[in-house]
């Protein structure tokens, strides 16, 4: 599948199992429950600390699983240790990657959102009541010690962080070590979104990224939540309407699709890919000679476009589908 600037997914008609694909995932190698997390403040100023996560003690190698079973638990998936181990445990890597974390939690249908560099980004999660997935380097550069961790608790005042890490549901570190061990995995920290919640602080291209991985995944409908929300927080941004309209495609909602297609064509009608994919939600309308209208207005325009050779694959799709030949 072609990647563009703006527009995620072209030749529908072709694709439509696929999803949307706007950015690449991260890689690094890493190393009895009680109720879903709950917020819990206070009571000295500057205390935060989600008391009722979950806490999973790890077995050797495995704070990955434990980690991530820490996290979606608390999210209200129901799962278990062994099978988030099965997931994301690689026994030759003797750890979990990112991308295993990442793809583990796109198909418990939750959104995977990467935080910004910094330990306000992990406060404002936990302000929000979610626990926040760490990577740590507890070793050195030289002799790298990745750790998956998670983040439930700061106290400003003391400047310490509260982790469930390894075998200890509270492991008390301070700030200052904490955002060393930290620094050096990059700041790598993940939390766990509903089909439907914006992270605390929202970043548009992080957001994206979240949620064109779960559609990725096939995981249409809770793409769909999750793109609408987005909607409302960024209703005029071309790469959040097309990720909806693409995901409202993949689910058969032809109308609301040729309808986000249109909206966006009549802000911007050199807009090759929401003509192309128009064009294609025409087709599956049963519209084929709108769709070739569509595609010749977009071939018209596209005069020196990477996008040339696509569009000229569209329009054998609709000829071919107007013949009555097979796709």
């Amino acid at each position: 599948m072609k990647r563009f600037d703006v527009s995620p997914l072209t030749g529908l008609a072709k694709r439509a199992a696929q999803a949307l694909a706007l950015f690449v995932f991260w890689t690094l190698a890493g190393c009895g429950t009680i109720p879903a997390a709950v917020s819990h403040y206070g009571p000295a100023p500057g205390r935060l600390e989600l008391v009722d996560t979950p806490f999973y003690s790890q077995e050797q190698f495995q704070c990955g699983p434990a980690a991530l079973t820490t996290l979606l638990t608390a999210s209200g998936v129901e799962t278990t240790l062994d099978e988030v181990t099965a997931q994301v445990y690689l026994p030759a890597r003797q750890g979990s990657l990112q991308t295993e974390i990442l793809a583990a939690t796109r198909a418990a249908e939750r959104v995977p959102y990467v935080l910004a560099p910094g330990l306000s980004s992990i406060t404002s999660e936990l302000a929000a009541g979610r626990p926040v997935l760490v990577l740590q380097n507890l070793g050195v550069s030289w002799a790298p010690r990745w750790h998956y961790a998670v983040v439930v608790g700061t106290d400003a005042d003391r400047k310490q962080i509260v982790l469930r890490s390894g075998t200890d549901a509270r492991r008390i570190t301070r700030t200052s070590v904490f955002l060393r061990t930290w620094q050096r995995s990059g700041f790598w920290a993940v939390t766990t979104l509903k089909p439907g919640e914006l992270p605390a602080d929202p970043d548009r291209a992080r957001y994206a990224e979240a949620v064109a991985g779960l559609e990725q995944t096939g995981h249409y409908q809770a793409a769909r939540d999750a793109w609408l929300a987005g909607l409302s927080h960024w209703p005029n941004d071309t790469v959040i309407r097309f990720g909806l309209a693409n995901t409202e495609y993949a689910l058969g909602h032809f109308t609301a699709a040729e309808r986000l297609y249109l909206d966006m064509l009549s802000e911007d009608s050199g807009l090759l890919t929401a003509r192309n994919n128009l064009a294609m939600t025409l087709i599956a309308m049963g519209q084929s000679d709108d769709a070739l209208e569509q595609i010749d207005i977009a071939l018209a325009l596209a005069e020196g476009s990477p996008l040339l050779e696509e569009l000229l694959d569209t329009q054998k799709t609709i000829l071919s589908t107007s013949q009555g030949a097979p796709n």
